[in-house]
C-alpha cells in the first residue's frame, strides 16, 4: 500500500482514554489526612485508568480497593513487597474496564533491593479494544543512571513480550529520571531503543503546554527537606506508531499540585493525560 502523507496512520481516532499516574507516598507522613486529598483530586480528574506508585495494602485492607470504590474504577491489580512503614508497598492499577493478562516483572538485577525497578502489566478490555497498561517504578538514587538504563532495557523487553505491537500500550509511573537522562532518552527514541521497535511518546512533551512540568518540586513542602533539584520524573508514555494514531497524546496536565482543604496530597505531583483510543 502506498504511503499516504495526509493520513499516514489511516483516519485518526478522535475518541480518547484518560490515564493518570501518581506516586502516592505509601503511608508516610500524615497519610490519613493525605488520602482524602488524593481521592478528591483523582475524582475531579475522572480518569479511566489509574497507575498508583507506592500504593499500600496490609492484611486488613488495600488502598487500591478503597480508591476503586471512591472513584468508580472497580477493576484493580496490586503487586507489592514489604514496606518500611508496615504492610506492603507497590504498584496498583485501577480501571473502569475489566483487567486481564496480569503480569509482574523485576527490572534488572540489583544487589541493592531498595534501588531496584519493578513493573506490573494488565490488559484493560475497554469498549474500543484492548489497552495494555504498565505501571513502573525505577531505582531512585540520583547517581544510578547506569542501573536505571539496565532497568529500562528489561522494561522494554517486558513490554514487547507482553503487549506486542498492535493494541495501544501505556507505560506510566515514577522513573526517577529527568527527560534528558540516558534512560528516558532510550524510551523516547533519542538513544538506542530499550528493545527493538519499542519507542514511546512522552505525553507531557507532546501535549503538556510547554511548561517544565516538574513532578518533584521544591514548592511542595513534603519534598523541600530532601534538598533535591526540581525535576520531571513521573511520566505517561504511550507506544507508537499505531493505526489511527492510537496512543497519541492530545492533552496532559499535572494533578495534585494544589492543596485540598489545606493538605498537599503527596510528595510527588501526578500526571494526567488524554490519549487517542
Amino acid at each position: 500500500m502506498p504511503y499516504d502523507i495526509e493520513q499516514p496512520y489511516g483516519p485518526q481516532i478522535e475518541t480518547t482514554v484518560r490515564v493518570a499516574t501518581w506516586n502516592v507516598w505509601d503511608r508516610h507522613g500524615p497519610w490519613r489526612e493525605r488520602e482524602p486529598a488524593i481521592i478528591a483530586t483523582l475524582r475531579d480528574a475522572a480518569p479511566d485508568v489509574v497507575v498508583l506508585i507506592e500504593a499500600w495494602e496490609d492484611d486488613d485492607e488495600a488502598q487500591a480497593g478503597r480508591f476503586a470504590e471512591a472513584l468508580g474504577l472497580p477493576h484493580t491489580v496490586f503487586r507489592g513487597s514489604p514496606s518500611a512503614v508496615g504492610g506492603r508497598s507497590g504498584i496498583a492499577l485501577l480501571s473502569r474496564w475489566p483487567l486481564g493478562q496480569v503480569g509482574r516483572q523485576q527490572l534488572g538485577f540489583q544487589q541493592d533491593e531498595s534501588d531496584s525497578g519493578h513493573a506490573v502489566h494488565a490488559r484493560a478490555d475497554g469498549p474500543r479494544g484492548p489497552l495494555h497498561v504498565f505501571g513502573t517504578v525505577l531505582g531512585w538514587k540520583l547517581g544510578h543512571s547506569a542501573q536505571r538504563q539496565e532497568q529500562v532495557r528489561a522494561l522494554g523487553g517486558f513490554v514487547r513480550q507482553a503487549a506486542g505491537t498492535d493494541a495501544p500500550v501505556v507505560v506510566c509511573g515514577d522513573f526517577n529520571a529527568a527527560p534528558d537522562s540516558d534512560e528516558i532518552r532510550m524510551l523516547t527514541g533519542r538513544a538506542a531503543a530499550a528493545a527493538p521497535g519499542v519507542v514511546f511518546y512522552d505525553a507531557w512533551e507532546m501535549a503538556g503546554g510547554g511548561t517544565a512540568g516538574h513532578t518533584w518540586s521544591r514548592t511542595n513542602h513534603w519534598t523541600a527537606p530532601v534538598l533535591w533539584p526540581d525535576r520531571r520524573i513521573d511520566y505517561v508514555f504511550s507506544a507508537w506508531p499505531r493505526a489511527g494514531g492510537a496512543g497519541h497524546p492530545v492533552h496532559c496536565e499535572l494533578i495534585g499540585d494544589r492543596p485540598v482543604d489545606g493538605v498537599v496530597p503527596s510528595d510527588h505531583y501526578g500526571v494526567l493525560a488524554d490519549l487517542r483510543y
